[in-house]
């Protein structure tokens, strides 16, 4: 598989240290595919951090969504999709910190595009992307 320019959205003050595993774990040589982590790694001023990140996501192949037990309260989650949206990038989602199919998703989010925090699954989940949207 080509290296697929990802861009990861989690919920910043609550799912980091999976974020940061998940981008870990992606690069090992034992993982069926690559990454690049697109994401923002610090907290910016709002109209800086919409600026950057819409033009961050409009450069990649696919929006990862660590979905973890707070989402509902992660509005630039749900911004992040919106950006997505607008360029066409395709979005599922990766079930994180015990997050389960009850947990509550971000608006924009199909429940039926949310995966287990499985290699051999997220493969499948990305090989997929890359016959949607933008990536056609």
């Amino acid at each position: 598989m080509a290296n697929p320019r990802v861009f990861i959205s989690f919920d910043f003050d609550h799912n980091n240290d999976s974020k940061i595993l998940f981008a870990g774990q992606a690069k090992n040589s034992k993982t069926p595919f690559n990454i690049e982590d697109w994401s923002s790694k610090a907290h910016l001023p709002e109209k800086e951090w919409e600026e950057l990140i819409h033009a961050k996501i409009n450069k990649c192949n696919m929006l990862i969504i660590l979905v973890g037990k707070s989402m509902s309260s992660a509005t630039g989650v749900v911004k992040e999709i919106a950006f997505a949206r607008e360029h066409n990038v395709p979005v599922f989602g990766i079930y994180v910190d015990g997050a389960d199919s009850t947990s509550s998703l971000p608006t924009g989010l199909p429940r039926g595009r949310v995966v287990s925090w499985d290699w051999s699954i997220i493969a499948s989940a990305i090989d997929q992307m890359m016959t949607e949207g933008k990536n056609k």
